[in-house]
């Protein structure tokens, strides 16, 4: 099988959301000797995508983005490890530190997006959720990250985007960082308000947007 029909496979495993199937499409992807990292970035996390795109436009919810998620999960168990063997992890592109802003307790985007990160060569550090505006701060100096990238889901919450924004200008630290923000609540419009360098409408475009910001 050509290596486009395998990436046509895996893609649609995903989509469906059906973990047997993407488990099947990646061992038979393997047995042919398409790269692990191949079958990461052109069959599942345009997989993905779709997905992501799906659940923004209410084509699907929560328990069907959840299930991707988990057969996402599943095929990087058999992954990761032929990623090391083949050597394909490379030199990190660079340090993201991850996050929900303060208040906002969801975390099943953030979860993908720090796997979609972390299979795409990124170095991360994951907050986790309900985070104060001074642990973005304060992390992102201790590790010298490249990029903070803020979730927010509920409109009550965006305004923890804000202030860490507000806290980097005020210690003198704005340049330092690039800021990206994302997640249901965020419009590109909020991006450009309060001065984040940039917005994802999907985890798949916070990782595109990251590899350009840190190029």
């Amino acid at each position: 099988m050509a290596d486009a029909d395998h990436f046509d496979k895996l893609k649609q495993s995903i989509i469906d959301q059906d973990e047997d199937q993407v488990l099947a499409a990646v061992n038979a992807a393997l047995d042919d000797g398409v790269e692990a990292k191949a079958i990461i970035d052109q069959g599942l996390l345009p997989g993905l995508n779709v997905i992501g795109e799906q659940f923004e436009c209410e084509d699907i919810f929560l328990p069907e983005l959840m299930q991707a998620a988990l057969a996402f999960q599943a095929a990087m168990v058999i992954l990761e490890p032929k990623i090391k063997e083949q050597g394909a992890a490379g030199e990190k592109k660079g340090k993201i530190v991850l996050g929900t802003v303060k208040g906002d307790l969801h975390s099943i985007g953030k979860n993908i997006l720090k796997l979609l990160y972390e299979t795409s060569g990124f170095e991360v550090w994951d907050l986790g959720i309900d985070v104060d505006l001074f642990q973005f701060v304060d992390k992102a100096k201790e590790v010298d990250a490249d990029i903070i990238a803020m979730s927010a889901l509920l409109t009550t919450t965006l305004i923890g985007q804000r202030d860490v924004i507000e806290a980097l200008k005020d210690q003198g630290q704005r340049d330092n960082f690039k800021v990206i923000i994302g997640g249901g609540a965020t419009t590109k419009e909020w991006a450009d308000t309060i001065g984040a360098d940039g917005w994802a409408a999907s985890a798949y475009e916070a990782v595109t947007l990251s590899a350009k910001l840190v190029s």
